[in-house]
């Protein structure tokens, strides 16, 4: 298992200088990755910052992490700039970084802006973007025809660093199941589950057994259970007790997680109190 930190891209970490830092703490203290949301808008109104910019502060900062955003609501950017700036930052940190995707969770940060509102249809523009982004990264002439996109013979170059490219994991909600068919096309999986109020809740270790089981089950129907594949699973350890710590990801290992995240946010208290949890490094196993 490895093992990740995840912060937001609003209030406190809206300073790229300040998550610069953090990434250097991270790193130090033997973390193996950083991720960043990618939000709009909160209510209350909180400051933002683009996530890309973060990302790229990351990787300026960091010589070894793995960093990426978990993830970007690809319907509302356009594929084939998501396509680039991934490519650019591949090649900027020496092939470290891991692309998260999903369909998005907020609508108000869709409609507040004039973007699709309807999760059906931002579903069928993610499969589509999903195509053109993996076209795009070949660096041969690419065209596609799809409801959403539309291309003819466009070629984006350089190729990925990463090859066979740059690792593209999926955010799906258990226990639905479409959402685990299409992450199992690609290299990883976030599996959420979302209370009613839209909010995460927590998985169990069973979720997790039978997120793996599902998985492995789609790729062996299209030829792909013996390729690598990764399953996150995210949640707080206490930081002051190692041992308890252990324990609660060792359970999720032996389920089959492969990377622990471990929620770095308000619920942690103060900045002060979040950096103080990066710094006494993950719960390793």
């Amino acid at each position: 298992m490895r093992y990740a930190i995840d912060i937001p891209n609003f209030g406190a970490f809206a300073d790229v200088r300040l998550t610069a830092d953090v990434a250097r703490d991270a790193e130090a203290a033997g973390w193996d990755a950083v991720w960043v949301w990618d939000h709009h808008m909160r209510d209350p109104a909180d400051p933002h910052a683009d996530p890309w910019i973060l990302l790229t502060a990351i990787a300026l900062a960091t010589e070894r992490i793995r960093f990426g955003p978990m993830v970007t609501p690809l319907a509302r950017r356009r594929p084939w700039d998501v396509a680039k700036q991934a490519v650019t930052l591949d090649h900027l940190s020496g092939g470290r970084l891991t692309l998260g995707l999903g369909n998005g969770s907020r609508n108000r940060e869709f409609t507040a802006f004039g973007d699709e509102g309807d999760l059906r249809t931002r579903a069928a523009m993610l499969d589509e973007g999903l195509a053109v982004i993996d076209g795009l990264w070949t660096g041969r002439p690419f065209s596609f025809a799809g409801e959403h996109y539309r291309l003819d013979e466009a070629t984006s170059l350089p190729r990925p660093m990463q090859q066979p490219r740059i690792p593209i994991w999926l955010a799906a909600t258990w226990p639905v199941r479409a959402p685990f068919r299409r992450a199992a096309r690609w290299d990883g999986v976030w599996p959420l589950r979302r209370s009613p109020d839209g909010t995460s809740a927590p998985l169990s270790p069973d979720d997790i057994r039978g997120v793996c089981s599902t998985i492995a089950e789609e790729r062996a129907a299209t030829g792909r259970e013996s390729a690598p594949f990764d399953v996150m699973v995210d949640g707080s350890t206490p930081g002051d007790d190692p041992a308890r710590a252990a324990a609660t990801t060792s359970e999720f290992a032996e389920a089959g997680a492969t990377w622990w995240t471990e929620r770095i946010n308000t619920s942690r208290g103060s900045l002060e109190q979040m950096r103080r949890r990066i710094r006494q490094g993950p719960p390793k196993v």
